[in-house]
């Protein structure tokens, strides 16, 4: 069930009732604070209220995007690839780490317009059947993405079977024994039309094993907003699977 307050954000009204009830409990500081610095003070002075940092912390570090495009663009750093590409991963977040230590190719189905150091961006769709292009990169990541294709939510056909098509294209651009980043919703198989499908991780591995990628390292995001690299990720997935939504991270490696 969608909350009222999801609804308004598709609508563009963003009610925050946290902020509010901040807001308006930190005008009486905001102005006792601004009648003592203007005691010895002469310059110019405009106002700009910030009524809500008192109450946050030094910086967001939570969440499953900051988690996998931390641990992805590390682990890019360690491996040093020859070719690294990207399909459709967030240019503010994943994109910007990596491009800040080495060049990335961007493939996404929406065009780009800003010009980035580092970045050399191609507006590709996947699910095109005249794309192709073979064993072209030894690194590949896809970040939040995959589930999102067939759904015409970015302007990409209809397709049930969108994300299996992406991943054939995906296992098609990258070389023998190049390694493959991938994360997406997993959990109880279901589509929640058009905003993403959950993906029952056990399926997923199916698949990609009948492309010849072959999992290598698997993590996901648990509860408590923790990264944890699973010892154990037959028994991880498996109980994953029964759960209705975790952020899981796969590192696959194409061996045929």
């Amino acid at each position: 069930m969608l909350s009222p307050n999801w609804l308004l954000l598709q609508l563009g009204i963003h009610i925050n009732l946290l902020q509010l009830v901040h807001g308006l409990i930190s005008i009486p500081r905001y102005l006792k604070d601004l009648i003592q610095f203007k005691k010895n003070y002469r310059g110019s002075l405009g106002l700009f209220p910030c009524l809500h940092d008192w109450y946050e912390e030094a910086g967001i570090a939570k969440g499953e995007y900051f988690w996998q495009d931390l641990y992805v663009a590390q682990r890019i750093f360690k491996n040093h690839p020859v070719r690294h590409v990207d399909i459709g991963s967030r240019i503010d977040g994943f994109i910007a780490h990596v491009a800040s230590f080495r060049e990335v190719e961007v493939f996404d189905i929406r065009p780009l317009k800003s010009s980035i150091p580092n970045v050399v961006f191609r507006q590709v769709d996947l699910m095109n059947p005249t794309f192709s292009l073979s064993n072209y990169c030894d690194s590949l990541s896809c970040l939040h993405a995959l589930e999102h294709f067939g759904l015409e939510r970015y302007g990409d056909p209809i397709n049930p079977e969108g994300h299996i098509v992406g991943l054939q294209k995906m296992a098609e651009l990258l070389q023998l024994k190049g390694l493959f980043y991938l994360s997406v919703p997993i959990g109880r198989e279901k589509v929640e039309f058009n905003g993403h499908r959950i993906i029952d991780p056990l399926y997923l591995l199916e698949v990609t094993t009948n492309l010849g990628l072959i999992l290598d390292k698997f993590a996901y995001v648990d509860r408590n907003d923790t990264l944890v690299e699973s010892t154990t990720p037959n028994h991880d997935m498996k109980q994953l699977s029964k759960l209705p939504y975790s952020p899981g991270i796969f590192t696959f490696i194409k061996q045929a």
